[in-house]
């Protein structure tokens, strides 16, 4: 039999790395590829990838009139470098993060989104090949509306933890859509005090939510699942548009040999009995049904201030770097 990745792959599938180490992209074999500031710390910090960050620090002393902008220069550049030699690797699109903090500012994430285009464009690669990612916030999703439909530029809703958000995102025109799995497990373990299995997880079950609400109506946007915890996540989601997988898990479906069947099958979503909802140009709407989940909000709050955080990390590296300590 086939490897469970194989598998996960013939059911329809698009396998994503989550990832910016390109050794593990290389090995995989994926179609796409997502970063964030977390993942681009990590791989930051090993030694295969210092002439990555020598380049970003030249290029930020070149373009930046005082120190902070020096930094602020070079991780856009870092961000862009890892992306472009990533899709050397894949045959599809890189993910690549808007600041997090500017998740409540829709303006800023567009000026940012528009800068890395153009960083992108600089060194050759054409905004089809990218996706923006952008966290599901009500500016976030405004924001990836006038991306996607004044500029043509593609976004990645993240940080996905509600069907509200889902919604707002697909009205918005977002491309692709990354709800996650593991966390929203993670919040229901800390606070419901009881383990799940694979057939109750409620990260998958939000998936699958979103999912079947999407092929119900019609919407386009892709469903891409995130963040998982163990491989029963990802295989009881086989079926669904994408799934973007970290590497110690893509090792797992590599390795086994496990039975993987399609449990989510647009055709099955459109007999379903689902109502319709919009968010519309109404916020408050939007606002209060998102404020219903106790664990939406507080796993995108968490989400937006972890990335907020690993982003300064990966800050006060290159201001090191770049003052010569």
């Amino acid at each position: 039999m086939s490897s469970a990745l194989e598998q996960l792959k013939a059911s329809g599938t698009v396998v994503v790395a989550d990832s910016g180490d390109f050794g593990t992209i290389k090995k995989y074999q994926p179609q796409d590829a997502t970063t964030n500031p977390s993942l681009i710390l990590a791989a930051a910090k090993k030694q295969e990838y210092a002439g990555l960050i020598d380049k970003a620090i030249e290029y930020g002393k070149e373009h930046g009139k005082n120190i902070d902008d020096q930094v602020d220069a070079a991780l856009d550049r870092l961000l862009v470098a890892f992306g472009s030699e990533i899709l050397k690797i894949i045959p599809g699109k890189v993910s690549t993060e808007v600041d997090a903090r500017f998740s409540f500012d829709t303006q800023k994430s567009i000026d940012k989104a528009l800068h890395i285009i153009d960083l992108y464009k600089s060194v050759g690669i054409e905004k089809e090949r990218i996706l923006i990612k952008i966290a599901s916030t009500w500016e976030g999703i405004k924001a990836a509306h006038t991306l996607q439909s004044k500029h043509g530029i593609n976004c990645n809703l993240t940080l996905m933890f509600s069907l509200p958000q889902a919604i707002a995102a697909a009205e918005a025109g977002a491309f692709l859509i990354s709800p996650f799995v593991g966390r929203i497990l993670d919040w229901y373990k800390a606070n419901e005090k009881k383990e799940y299995t694979a057939e109750d997880d409620p990260g998958v079950k939000s998936v699958q939510e979103i999912y079947n609400y999407y092929k119900k109506h019609g919407y386009k946007t892709i469903v891409m699942g995130a963040s998982f915890r163990n491989i029963g996540e990802i295989t009881g989601l086989a079926g669904c548009d994408y799934l973007t997988i970290s590497p110690n898990l893509l090792e797992e479906l590599y390795n086994s040999k496990e039975k993987v069947d399609k449990k989510l099958d647009a055709k099955n979503a459109e007999s379903l009995d689902i109502k319709k909802v919009s968010y519309l140009d109404d916020e408050p709407l939007f606002r209060f049904d998102f404020n219903e989940s106790a664990m939406a909000t507080d796993k995108l709050r968490e989400g937006i201030s972890k990335f907020a955080a690993d982003a300064v990390t990966l800050k006060g590296i290159l201001k090191e770097k770049i003052q010569g300590k």
